[in-house]
């Protein structure tokens, strides 16, 4: 079976969604979310009735939300975060978000056909959080094969 690789990062933000500090942010997210479903190698994103995922809550504080998703493998994953307008943003979190003290993201692979639940994926956070890099839960720090 093939398998590819999920991701989840999670991010608290600074103000309400709907704050004048977050407003570039909110008014990029439908452009960068396109700029990822149309990378190569792009599987799959969880998303609500919206096309985001910035409503659904996984954790108890309403202002940490959610990105998941589903990609061929850990290069082209890099490719989109790294070599795409994505980089722009991702330079300017500390803008919108809460620095964190504890891991903000998990990669795992998963059939090529699974699409991971948001209890999956907090599961997997959790996972790495308390174990460290793991073939169950890593980081781009230490990449595991895919078995």
């Amino acid at each position: 079976m093939t398998k590819v690789l999920a991701q989840l990062n999670i991010a608290t933000a600074l103000a309400p969604l709907d704050s004048p500090q977050l407003a570039d942010f909110v008014d990029n997210l439908d452009r960068i979310n396109g700029v990822a479903e149309q990378s190569p190698g792009f599987i799959w994103r969880l998303k609500d009735d919206t096309g985001n995922a910035t409503d659904i809550q996984a954790f108890d504080n309403p202002q940490t939300i959610v990105n998941m998703s589903v990609w061929q493998d850990a290069d082209v994953l890099k490719n989109f975060m790294f070599k795409t307008d994505h980089l722009s943003f991702m330079k300017r979190k500390a803008q919108w978000f809460e620095k964190s003290s504890q891991a903000t993201y998990v990669l795992w692979w998963v059939e090529a056909e699974h699409r991971p639940t948001i209890a999956e994926a907090v599961a997997k956070l959790e996972y790495l959080r308390v174990h460290g890099e793991t073939q169950a839960a890593f980081s781009f720090k230490q990449l595991f094969p895919a078995v």
